[in-house]
């Protein structure tokens, strides 16, 4: 769906909402814990990224929420940090 000098996105297979899209690092960061000083031009990549899909999704004007889990307990399954690009319908809070 897109791509970067840093990042992939794609649909996810099984989505939880009308629009979610997973952005993922190419570089290889098992969690957020592990996120170092010279990542953070890679995490500003990602919520840039995930602006430029909610407009062409047209999702940005109603609103969308962008998760990453950190560690089992938070619901993380994959240990490669990936975040969640969630809209298309209401979210709510708390989520979980």
């Amino acid at each position: 769906m897109a791509e970067t000098g840093d990042l992939f996105a794609f649909e996810d297979l099984s989505p939880v909402a009308p629009t979610h899209i997973l952005i993922i690092p190419k570089k290889h960061i098992a969690s957020g814990l592990d996120l170092g000083e010279e990542d953070k031009s890679l995490i500003g990549g990602v919520f840039l990224l995930a602006n430029q899909i909610a407009r062409e999704k047209g999702i940005d004007k109603s609103g969308f929420r962008i998760v990453t889990n950190t560690g089992k307990a938070a619901g993380q399954a994959v240990f490669h940090i990936h975040f969640h690009l969630l809209g298309g319908r209401p979210m709510n809070w708390p989520p979980g």
